[in-house]
C-alpha cells in the first residue's frame, strides 16, 4: 500500500507531538496497523516494543558459529543438534527463527530483459539420437521456438536430414501465428 506524503506527516505527528500509540493512530486515520508501524520505522525509529528473551537466546552463539561453518545446514539438522544440547523449543518455530539468522548469499546483479508481444523469440535445434526405419538410419531432430512475452512454445520432433532443417521454423512461426489470441496484425 503507497501511503501520501501527507499521511505519513500526519502519522509522525499524532505519534512524536501527541504521544498516540499505534492502534490509536490507526484507527482514528483508517489504516492497517502495520502501516503505521511501517512509517515509524522508515522514518529511522527503532521497532516498537521491547524484545521478550526467547528459548532459543543462549543457543544463539553456538547456532552462529555453526552456520558460519556450515551455511547449507539443514534446520531439521540443527535442530537436532540443539536439541541434544538442552533447547526445549518446538521445531516449526525453530525453523522460523533459524531462517532470520541463515547468512544469505551474496546478491548478484542481473538484467532482467522484457519484450513486447510479437517482438522476440528463442528458438533453437537438438538431436535426439537417430531412429532406424527398416534398414535406414534417420536422425530424431527437434525444433523448439519460445515467444518470449508470452512463454509460448512450439515443440516438434523430426525425422530427417540436415539438409532439410531451414524450412522447419516457418512452420512454427505459422502456428504460433495461428494460435495467437485477439485480432490479426496486419
Amino acid at each position: 500500500m503507497v501511503i501520501l506524503r501527507e499521511r505519513e506527516a500526519e502519522i509522525l505527528r499524532y505519534y512524536h507531538v501527541e504521544k498516540w500509540r499505534v492502534g490509536t493512530i490507526a484507527r482514528q486515520i483508517g489504516v492497517h496497523h502495520n502501516v503505521v508501524k511501517r512509517v515509524l520505522a522508515q522514518a529511522g525509529l527503532p521497532r516498537l516494543g521491547t524484545p521478550r528473551p526467547s528459548q532459543l537466546d543462549p543457543f544463539l552463539p553456538f547456532i552462529h558459529q555453526t552456520l558460519e561453518k556450515f551455511p547449507a545446514l539443514t534446520a531439521s539438522r540443527l535442530y537436532g543438534m540443539v536439541r541434544e544440547r538442552g533447547y526445549r523449543g518446538g521445531p516449526d518455530h525453530f525453523r522460523h527463527l533459524v531462517a532470520c539468522y541463515r547468512p544469505r548469499p551474496a546478491a548478484e546483479a542481473y538484467l532482467r530483459l522484457g519484450s513486447l508481444p510479437a517482438e522476440q523469440a528463442q528458438v533453437d535445434w537438438g538431436h535426439f539420437g537417430h531412429l532406424l526405419i527398416g534398414r535406414a538410419r534417420r536422425p530424431l531432430m527437434a525444433f523448439v521456438m519460445v515467444l518470449s512475452y508470452s512463454r509460448q512454445i512450439f515443440l516438434r520432433f523430426y525425422r530427417c536430414s540436415h539438409g532439410e532443417l531451414p524450412a522447419r521454423p516457418r512452420r512454427g512461426f505459422h502456428c504460433l501465428g495461428r494460435c495467437r489470441q485477439g485480432p490479426a496484425v496486419r
